[in-house]
């Protein structure tokens, strides 16, 4: 065979591997409407057929624009055990900010800030292949992909990263997409059923309410009926009660504790609220809080932090509270923690502290609660949900 034709078999080989990549990714990322599984997937995919090692997604916030780390793969234990590491600037997001990633949204080598200065659990990163996420010129995030037996990515090999760019950014846009619908449906279900309350079980009780008033009305008619008429004020009274209760359930359906507020946003709000009567000292740390969480999984730790914190106030004794929560692409950990006076968690008396209903909140959410406690050792609170399938 001569040199001509061994390299035309050479440039078909290496054509048919690019769309071989390109086919897989793309129909991984068909099979996926779930955003965060779909950024895992294309994590695995790309680091798999480029024979890399490392990854990491950031995106943007629609609303406020800001960076989140939105799913990683094999970080270094320097970047992976110390989220906070992940968090605030650096070189690539600087350069994607700025439009000049190698000559304006283009891929680029860039060396990585996070890890310059640390010694030891860098897994011999030091540079990362950068890729641009967009979609009709809108900035949605970087692909960021990196080995520990680093070489410098070929041409093609980067032009074929962009094309894998473009892949995801459709993704993105889809996932997202699909989500607005959802939230879109979820709020007019939730309306829905307002409506159906307030015309059903609250009208019915009103009737009810109405035709015992009328009973009454009509045994005053009588004579010595004192008993029934006790019970009848009895019935009267829970009537008005339920009535009440079931008119707040339909504004709670209507209004939910974290309307037009994210998670990170509520809750320094809750704890101040809940703590202002007191003289309890509070401390608040939120890590990679930019990323957005599902509505099902923000009400569920409101919920937690709101028993937990009224818990603390209530039965501990404590003069300090603090509160972290810290979101990382394969999971959310909320830890809630005081110095009071503790107790021994085999000896609360059952449904003691409200630990049934964290113990339901966070199994419903997919996640698990670790509760450490000792008589005065103060009490710890970890709660901790799962976001993405480890690889």
């Amino acid at each position: 065979m001569n040199t001509s034709a061994s390299t035309d078999t050479e440039k078909l080989r290496e054509r048919n591997r690019e769309l071989s990549i390109l086919n897989v990714i793309a129909e991984a990322l068909n099979r996926e409407i779930d955003l965060t599984q779909a950024l895992q997937t294309v994590l695995l995919h790309v680091t798999e057929l480029f024979n890399l090692r490392v990854g990491w997604i950031w995106l943007m916030q629609e609303q406020t624009e800001a960076f989140y780390l939105a799913a990683a793969l094999n970080l270094p234990p320097a970047l992976a055990d110390v989220p906070r590491r992940m968090e605030g600037w650096c070189h690539c997001r600087g350069s994607y900010e700025e439009g000049d990633l190698n000559g304006a949204a283009n891929v680029n080598i860039i060396q990585c800030t996070r890890l310059q200065g640390h010694i030891t659990g860098t897994d011999g990163l030091l540079y990362h292949a950068s890729v641009p996420l967009y979609a009709h010129g809108k900035k949605l995030g970087i692909l960021n992909v990196a080995s520990s037996d680093w070489r410098k990515l070929s041409h093609d090999d980067l032009q074929l990263l962009y094309t894998v760019g473009d892949l995801l950014s459709i993704a993105i846009e889809r996932a997202r997409l699909f989500a607005r619908s959802t939230e879109i449906g979820i709020l007019e279900e939730r309306n829905r059923l307002a409506r159906e309350i307030h015309d059903t079980v609250a009208q019915g009780l009103a009737a009810t309410a109405l035709q015992i008033e009328t009973a009454d009305a009509l045994l005053e008619a009588g004579a010595n009926i004192e008993q029934i008429r006790d019970i009848l004020g009895r019935s009267l009274h829970l009537t008005r009660a339920n009535l009440e209760e079931v008119r707040r359930s339909v504004l709670d359906l209507r209004a939910a504790p974290l309307e037009g507020r994210s998670l990170a946003q509520a809750l320094p709000d809750l704890v101040k609220k809940l703590t202002a009567p007191t003289e309890l000292t509070t401390h608040i740390d939120l890590v990679g809080t930019d990323r957005p969480l599902s509505v099902s999984i923000e009400i569920g730790l409101y919920r937690i932090a709101q028993e937990m914190i009224t818990n603390v106030i209530r039965h501990a004794g404590a003069s300090e509270l603090s509160l972290q929560l810290t979101a990382t692409p394969q999971q959310v950990e909320m830890v809630i923690e005081d110095n009071g006076r503790g107790f021994d968690p085999a000896q609360v008396p059952q449904g003691r502290f409200g630990l049934i209903g964290i113990n339901e909140r966070a199994r419903l959410l997919g996640g698990t609660i670790e509760l450490c406690s000792a008589p005065d050792e103060g009490t710890t609170l970890s709660v901790v949900i799962p976001l993405a399938s480890a690889p």
